[in-house]
């Protein structure tokens, strides 16, 4: 059981797991979801990747291959061992596109009902794209933009157009990364002609997806282009490596074209060999990248799109979501929308036992101030706020590792935890308010400042660790004593005045916390505090 399932069931939960198999044209995926009902949200506990090449088909008949039924066949019984080792209720399986087109696919599935009592759902293309349009409507925020999701397989690819409440446009061309090696690469590096013909190819096949979604998008609407899948996520690590500081994830990374034509032009140049010996590559994904980088590079091309953002969530997340909706889990699927950010931090929260109750009332002071002195504590245009309560909530979270020095732990795990919904910029951001609530401020030699990637971010962090760390000043007792707290900024002076919860409450302690946050106020604002108790 990972940590953080043990977490979820310290504080009584009843977690429900259930596991997705994904059985793809180049790979077959194993993913087992701890899904929990009060918070209506699922974490990853565990994720599998076989390459079975089910896509390398019979040239003549088209039929899936003995040996590529011998592969996934092997690889199924080792996922539905691991899925149920995890004591999963359910394990939701579904094939795409290489089974689906295959004449001997319906016998194939029937194989694995009768030697795995596995039962296989062989999904149509359009389902395959709502399948992935809820994994990865499951991990990112849409906000009121309309978004391109973009899933390269093997066999085919989905493009979809939705939004915070609609999938407008399902789609899916067979055209896939697989296919095009098949059919269409017979020398590696391949050669500029054949590379013409191959894009020309490319864009006939995906003209009537993105003409059908190009008159779904609106006047004056900009849409965020997401893009999902091996190949996207290994073009991704690749441009990720030319970074002086790479992200961690790529989940939420952003690649604009220009970069994206650097790296697939590196990679067409290159022969099989050469891209092998590419860290983020492994060897199959070495054949097959160049035809779906294509794949990737013309629709951005078409769709003249400047920049995608990676999504590590996609048709397997989907099968969790749908699990979740199909089980009354989910009132619908966009109640993951309405707050995928307050999910996320809130299971990080349970995950690190933090006294979610009292992270609540430093939040709500925080806030408070925040909202209080706009224009005098801080210069922030609203982004901040977020950032702040999320930071508020996770503040103590290194507080089980280490007592003393738990504002750098609560760094640590803030930045290497999950935390959907941000990006990488925001993430370090609301582990580094987390860090510079308490002790000493900023310097240039901490890899917490150091990993900020601009000014403009670490100003908006220096702005919400002070108001962050006037707020923790409050919470010196395990239970409440402060209702609120009142701030004003006259001349050169910040004045607090506290709300007892009681009449005649004694909060003589949270006046002198207050008070001790006094020569970091004036290093940073030049203002002096004045501290009053409401009677």
């Amino acid at each position: 059981m990972t940590e953080s399932a043990q977490g979820l069931q310290g504080h009584g939960r009843r977690i429900r797991r259930v596991a997705a198999i994904d059985i793809g044209t180049n790979s077959t995926h194993l993913l087992v979801a701890a899904v929990d009902p009060s918070l209506r949200t699922f974490s990853v506990e565990l994720a599998e990747k076989s390459t079975t090449r089910l896509g390398e088909r019979d040239p003549d008949s088209g039929h899936l291959t003995d040996g590529a039924m011998t592969r996934a066949l092997e690889t199924l019984r080792r996922f539905r061992e691991l899925a149920s080792s995890h004591q999963v209720e359910q394990i939701v399986t579904a094939a795409t596109s290489a089974v689906r087109e295959a004449p001997n696919g319906r016998d194939f599935l029937q194989q694995i009902k009768d030697e795995l009592d596995l039962d296989v759902d062989l999904v149509s293309g359009p389902e395959e794209a709502r399948l992935i349009y809820l994994g990865v409507l499951s991990g990112m925020p849409f906000g009121d933009r309309p978004h391109l999701l973009l899933d390269i397989g093997g066999g085919s690819t989905e493009l979809i157009l939705a939004d915070g409440r609609d999938a407008r446009a399902l789609t899916s061309t067979r055209v896939g990364a697989v296919r095009l090696q098949r059919d269409f690469v017979k020398d590696d590096p391949i050669p500029a002609q054949r590379r013409a013909f191959l894009q020309a190819f490319i864009q006939g096949s995906l003209e009537p997806a993105v003409d059908k979604v190009r008159r779904r998008i609106k006047p004056g609407e900009t849409p965020v282009m997401v893009a999902t899948s091996g190949t996207a996520m290994a073009i991704g690590a690749l441009a990720a490596n030319e970074e002086e500081r790479p992200p961690l994830k790529l989940h939420g990374y952003r690649i604009s074209r220009q970069r994206l034509d650097r790296v697939v032009e590196k990679l067409v140049s290159m022969t099989p060999e050469q891209r092998r010996a590419l860290a983020p590559i492994n060897d199959r994904r070495a054949e097959i990248i160049v035809p779906g980088a294509l794949i990737l590079q013309t629709t951005m091309q078409m769709l003249a799109v400047d920049e995608m953002v990676l999504s590590e969530r996609a048709l397997r997340e989907g099968l969790i979501v749908d699990w979740m909706l199909r089980h009354g889990l989910l009132e619908d699927r966009f109640s993951f929308q309405s707050s995928i950010r307050q999910r996320t931090v809130i299971h990080q929260v349970q995950r690190f036992a933090v006294n979610q109750l009292r992270a609540e009332r430093v939040a709500s002071h925080a806030l408070s101030l925040y909202d209080s002195t706009g224009g005098q504590l801080h210069q922030d245009g609203g982004a901040g706020r977020d950032l702040l309560w999320a930071a508020a909530m996770l503040h103590t979270c290194g507080q089980h590792i280490n007592l003393s020095a738990y504002h750098k732990h609560s760094w640590y795990l803030i930045r290497h935890g999950e935390l959907l919904g941000y990006s990488e910029a925001e993430h370090l951001m609301v582990a580094a308010i987390a860090r510079y609530h308490r002790r000493s401020l900023p310097k240039k030699r901490h890899e917490a400042w150091q990993a900020l990637q601009s000014r403009a971010n670490r100003t908006t962090v220096s702005e919400m660790a002070l108001l962050l760390r006037l707020a923790a000043a409050l919470d010196r007792r395990p239970e409440p004593v402060v209702a609120s707290i009142r701030a004003d900024v006259s001349g050169r002076v910040l004045s607090l005045e506290l709300v007892p919860e009681r009449l005649n409450q004694n909060i003589s302690l949270e006046q002198w916390s207050l008070e001790s946050c006094e020569p970091v106020l004036r290093e940073v604002t030049g203002l002096t505090l004045n501290v009053m108790v409401r009677q």
